[in-house]
């Protein structure tokens, strides 16, 4: 019932909540991206979500823009990141304009972190057990984020996202969420530690160009 119903209605309630009382918050932060470098405040980019439809993600811009041109991995001490897009990452607020994606329905507060389009790699080179991450909407935090993160190895970061769906709770989501706030307040493992996919070379390509 958790799972089919009230998951959801949590999610919309929730994000329609957080959009109102952070509405002015988000708004300063628009500005100060805007002021601090030249360009969107807001950065989109396509994702593969629940049942591997793509749809297109929200965060604020961090870096420079047409940073993703360059092909390699960001860490917190890139320089294109932007003064502002420092103080986003280390605090998770580049996240806040997902609430929107959460509320249309194309995202939860707790799920698997939606993979791009070509990384770790196709969605016609997942097997049929790695598909079954996508049984569920992806979301801003997940299994995966509070058990290594960015640090994961990407088929062992699936096989957590897949054990999430089988195990998914109530109970679960509520210790994902405080484990989340933890790590966030701690600012652990929040940083690209370099390639992470263990795979074909033209998989290992696409690990080189990710950005943002």
């Amino acid at each position: 019932m958790y799972k089919l119903f009230f998951k959801r209605a949590l999610d919309v309630i929730l994000s329609l909540c957080g959009i109102i009382v952070l509405a002015v918050p988000m708004l300063i932060i628009v500005l100060a991206i805007r002021i601090d470098s030249r360009g969107p405040a807001i950065f989109a980019q396509t994702r593969l979500g629940k049942g591997g439809k793509e749809f297109k993600i929200f965060k604020f811009r961090t870096m420079v823009v047409d940073a993703e041109k360059s092909g390699v991995y960001s860490d917190n001490k890139d320089p294109r990141l932007t003064r502002m897009g420092k103080i986003l990452r280390k605090t998770s607020l580049d996240e806040l304009p997902q609430f929107f994606n959460i509320l249309v329905g194309e995202m939860s507060f707790i799920g698997p972190r939606p993979p791009l389009t070509y990384h770790p790699w196709p969605i016609e080179e997942y097997t049929d057990e790695q598909k079954r991450m996508f049984d569920v909407r992806p979301g801003i935090t997940g299994w995966a984020q509070v058990n290594g993160r960015k640090g994961v190895e990407w088929n062992h970061r699936i096989e957590l996202n897949v054990w999430y769906v089988d195990n998914v709770s109530f109970f679960l989501d509520l210790k994902i969420l405080f484990v989340t706030v933890w790590k966030v307040l701690k600012n652990s493992d929040n940083e690209n530690k370099g390639a992470t996919v263990v795979a074909s070379e033209k998989t290992a390509e696409a690990e080189a160009s990710v950005v943002q």
